[in-house]
């Protein structure tokens, strides 16, 4: 390993789920263009929407998402309400009446909403939209709190998609997450979801966790296979704690370092692809049958905030406290406190309080960052037909990229960037090198690897 790569697996870069991302919205855009941008769209084009939950029964220490703990309904009661009426308040925006292609609900842990809540929002969708013939429906499930009542619930709003969090198998490294979470927990749910009519599953996976090592990496991606998902995620552990307090839970010496980290990655890689699955992108894998998979080899893989997905709409709405929304004119973002998204929907206002306005060079980078993400290539030449660009317009970018050619992470054929199999594991630092944000303000990334 070079001592070129040896510092990248320690570059601190965005994952890259929107360009420009979220630590460069600014407050200049707020509900005022939000209400704009939403009275502009057109109806012909299918909808996406995200719905996020930001509670938990339990703080797992490894959590970058915006959450919050409580034992009791109450809170939860009261935050569906609030979405309930943004989603009210949404529909009666948007100029005409529009379909739904997809939905996602995240968290948190959306399964922690009774089943009578859960149903009622899907059929509030159901009453303000339409959803189109092959809509996915997918939700994030915790194994540890789901029952059987509320996979029938799951089952009857027309849920056709779970993705169970997983991380590890192994107790030590669950201990140290604060997370325990047997095998036999997770097979369980599993069946239970196929029983219900449930059948497109997917589990996350992590690396680079606390105590964790190549063995631990390698079992639990076996045993996952076990359960046969369509989909699995494999994410880097992203040690954050001056984001995230709970974080300092987790030892420092505790973290495998950088090599460890591409051991893991690379181990855990290599065997998914022994036993069958398609890599996608830097960090998914998918059954050949999985429409991830056929997506990806037909070039209409997208990138947005859940990740790689076959969800191909120009717009996805925002549902609930701190959810971001992504619109042809740019993004825009909730207020995260929950109590602040409670009080705007109270007084029947949107919430967005920050946001960005995307220009035309905005846009061109996020068309060559999520080809390099999705495609692992990008062909700037090709870009010329959906942008006035000249490859000359990208010189200190291709001057950049010297160094990582030279690394042997990146091939530059006449403005056909393809990324290599060394360099798989460092595509976000490629995209980096096209990233014009990267160096202002103060924003912090998670580890390269």
């Amino acid at each position: 390993m070079t001592d070129g790569v040896k510092d990248r697996l320690s570059q601190s870069v965005p994952r890259y789920t929107s360009y420009p991302t979220a630590p460069h919205f600014s407050s200049r855009i707020d509900a005022r263009t939000y209400r704009r941008w939403l009275e502009e769209l057109n109806a012909d084009k299918p909808l996406s929407i995200y719905v996020h939950v930001p509670f938990c029964r339990k703080m797992c220490w490894y959590c970058g998402c915006h959450t919050k703990v409580t034992a009791k309904y109450e809170p939860i009661a009261k935050y569906v309400r609030a979405m309930q009426t943004e989603i009210k308040l949404l529909a009666s925006i948007l100029p005409e009446r529009f379909s739904i292609s997809h939905i996602h609900w995240g968290g948190g842990t959306p399964t922690i909403l009774s089943p009578a809540d859960f149903k009622s929002t899907m059929q509030l969708f159901e009453e303000y939209f339409d959803f189109t013939e092959k809509a996915e429906k997918a939700i994030e499930i915790d194994p540890r709190t789901l029952d059987a009542e509320m996979i029938d619930a799951l089952a009857a709003a027309g849920i056709n998609r779970a993705s169970l969090g997983v991380q590890d198998f192994s107790l030590v490294v669950q201990e140290a997450i604060n997370r325990v979470q047997p095998y036999e927990t997770t097979k369980a749910v599993t069946e239970d979801l196929r029983a219900a009519g449930i059948t497109n599953i997917n589990f996350d996976l992590m690396y680079g966790l606390p105590l964790q090592n190549e063995t631990d990496v390698r079992r639990t991606v076996d045993l996952a296979h076990s359960l046969r998902p369509d989909r699995i995620a494999l994410f880097g552990y992203a040690h954050v704690p001056w984001m995230k307090s709970h974080m300092k839970m987790i030892r420092d010496q505790d973290l495998p370092d950088g090599p460890a980290r591409l051991t893991q990655a690379n181990s855990a890689s290599d065997r998914l692809a022994e036993l069958g699955y398609r890599k996608i992108g830097l960090d998914h894998f998918a059954a050949e049958h999985d429409e991830l998979a056929v997506s990806h080899n037909q070039g209409k893989l997208s990138r947005n905030f859940q990740g790689y997905t076959t969800d191909n709409a120009e717009t996805l709405l925002g549902i609930g406290a701190s959810s971001i929304g992504s619109l042809p004119r740019g993004y825009v973002q909730n207020t995260v406190p929950m109590r602040s998204y409670e009080e705007f929907m109270q007084k029947g206002e949107l919430a967005v309080i920050k946001g960005i306005e995307l220009s035309l060079d905005d846009k061109i980078r996020r068309h060559i960052i999520e080809r390099l993400m999705c495609d692992l290539e990008v062909n700037l030449n090709s870009a010329r037909g959906l942008f006035p660009i000249q490859i000359s317009d990208f010189q200190p970018e291709l001057t950049a990229l010297v160094e990582l050619e030279q690394e042997g992470l990146v091939e530059n054929k006449l403005g056909h960037l393809v990324v290599t199999n060394k360099g798989r594991p460092f595509v976000r630092s490629i995209c980096a090198v096209f990233d014009k944000y990267l160096n202002q303000g103060l924003a912090q990334h998670s580890k390269a690897v």
